[in-house]
């Protein structure tokens, strides 16, 4: 049985959420989102509260029921609070600024990096090392994350790269003579 699944997800105040067969549509002061829950999942909303239920005990209905009352409760959260990641970048030269909505990187590459944001997604450099991406949809936040980190991954000798703020790199110790 799943511990999450059995939970109902709470609206919070000041969001109004609709469930109209098996899509879930929430609307807060950040935005609207909508999530369309599967098949093998039952949803209902009873006493301001969403409820996800497995419409059947199959190994596939039941796998899938936690991860949507996961998901109903991301897109509450995000309409009302939004999401956040923060990204560090570390190096001798390595910084980031923005020109327009664009982040520009330099990485120590012979070019300069430029990262065009999607739609709902908003980046901002408070310093030149750090880089704050905010929206209302945790999925897209953390993919604007993971692609701006994969352009120039913390390597473990001396840590450069870019990495989240919460990470840590583990260190190798260098060749020695």
């Amino acid at each position: 049985m799943s511990r999450i699944g059995k939970k109902p997800v709470p609206v919070p105040q000041g969001v109004t959420a609709q469930v109209e067969g098996q899509t879930v549509t929430a609307k807060g002061p950040k935005g609207e989102l909508k999530f369309v829950v599967n098949d093998e999942v039952l949803v209902k909303l009873e006493n301001d509260a969403i409820a996800v239920d497995p419409r059947d005990q199959s190994k596939d209905a039941r796998s899938k029921w936690g991860m949507s009352r996961t998901q109903i409760a991301n897109i509450l959260h995000g309409v009302k609070d939004g999401f956040e990641k923060r990204l560090e970048i570390n190096g001798v030269g390595y910084r980031a600024a923005m020109q327009g909505k664009n982040l520009q990187l330099s990485l120590g590459y012979s070019h300069e990096v430029i990262y065009e944001a999607p739609e709902g997604i908003s980046i901002s450099c408070p310093k030149p090392t750090e880089i704050v991406i905010a929206g209302i949809d945790k999925q897209v936040v953390g993919q604007v994350a993971a692609e701006i980190r994969k352009k120039r991954g913390p390597e473990p000798y001396k840590g450069k790269g870019v990495k989240y703020a919460d990470e840590t790199i583990v260190r190798k110790e260098g060749k020695k003579k």
